[in-house]
């Protein structure tokens, strides 16, 4: 059994329509979208409608919230809160009002028992879609932010940089970002899992995307941030 996670497209659908070829050519099973599907890109419905063809399981990413409902004062740095909304504020103009409900209901973490294998994904952690922890958290935080709930593989997204560790005889790993990677990489990255009678094998696929034309799209849609968007591009950093 294949299954394979993948979030953070932020609009990029270049990147998106890379990665689900990428993910036809492996045979895989089972798709889930873990969040952050429209803002900061430069097509945002159409990266919607190509999660919406896949028939899958998507929660919800603080991405997705703040598509909805604004981005509020103490989510982002004050600095950047003005800009932000203008993003949000475009975004919102190019999605239609089911794409809107759609990111609106959507929950906030999936449970998945696969194979005789439990696996619980969310977006930042079970309990917040905004709360950060990175790479290089102690075992203890890692074990008491992210591994609430009693699974074999606890997958997550949101800080944008993949990478796998192993706990306490357990697996925990986050999938990195489709459409906006921020580990210097620039490819899109997503996990991998490979559920066998014998055991398990996770790991993190880069696929490359046309950065260029994507830097492109941001441009000839007056896209509202449009220069720091394509710095992360270029770079994949913020």
């Amino acid at each position: 059994m294949k299954l394979a996670f993948l979030s953070d497209i932020h609009g990029n659908a270049i990147a998106l329509d890379a990665v689900l070829q990428d993910i036809q050519a492996k045979n895989v099973d089972k798709i889930y979208v873990l969040g952050d599907i429209c803002y900061r890109g430069p097509e945002p419905q159409r990266s919607l409608e190509l999660v919406l063809s896949l028939n899958c399981d998507v929660i919800k990413g603080n991405a997705d919230e703040w598509v909805v409902r604004g981005v509020r004062q103490g989510e982002v740095p004050y600095q950047a809160l003005d800009m932000m909304n203008k993003e949000r504020d475009w975004i919102y103009s190019q999605l239609d009002e089911k794409s809107i409900a759609y990111l609106e209901q959507l929950p906030m973490d999936l449970t998945i028992e696969e194979a005789g294998m439990k696996i619980h994904a969310f977006h930042a952690t079970p309990n917040s879609l905004f709360e950060i922890v990175p790479p290089f958290e102690s075992d203890d935080l890692i074990t008491n932010k992210l591994m609430v709930n009693e699974a074999d593989l606890y997958i997550y997204a949101h800080i944008h940089k993949p990478y796998i560790r192993y706990i306490n005889g357990k697996c925990v790993m986050n999938i990195g970002s489709v459409g906006l990677p921020f580990d210097g990489m620039k490819k899109s990255s997503y996990a991998l899992i490979d559920i066998t009678d014998n055991g398990f094998q996770a790991s993190i696929v880069r696929v490359p995307f046309d950065t260029e034309k994507v830097m492109q799209q941001y441009n000839d849609s007056a896209y509202p941030n449009a220069e720091a968007m394509i710095n992360i591009l270029q770079n994949a950093k913020i």
